[in-house]
């Protein structure tokens, strides 16, 4: 059986490993981090890619999964959408305010990445 199977037979069935579900837990976070470390145009590609890799790994069997895929979503969508809207109201003239909301951005997003990715590496 080759190393990367995310699943095993069994006389029930298939029966996912643990080694699978930490990958499919980690995957939203890895993403946010890369996305808001290289904004452009990787945090463009990411934004409709996350929405593939929240689908996929929301309902996962594990529900440990799910929990972290739904709270790292929570965080890269909240922080998107509030700089979309506030993008609105960045007056012109500059990169210094789209600098400095790329800083908050990653101020929040990489120590709770980083944080869960700890948490998942414990469980």
């Amino acid at each position: 059986m080759p190393i990367l199977e995310p699943s095993e037979d069994t006389v029930i069935g298939k029966m996912a490993r643990g080694s699978a579900a930490r990958r499919a837990a980690t995957l939203m976070n890895y993403g946010n981090l890369i996305a808001i470390l290289i904004p452009f145009p990787v945090l463009i590609f990411w934004f409709g890619a996350s929405m593939l890799v929240y689908a996929l790994n929301r309902h996962h069997p594990d529900p440990r999964v799910g929990h972290y895929t739904q709270q790292a979503a929570y965080r890269f969508y909240g922080i998107t959408g509030f700089f979309v809207a506030a993008a609105t109201f960045i007056p012109g003239g500059g990169w210094i305010w789209y600098l400095v909301a790329w800083i908050f951005a990653a101020l929040i997003l990489i120590p709770w990445s980083v944080l869960d990715l700890r948490r998942i590496d414990r469980q």
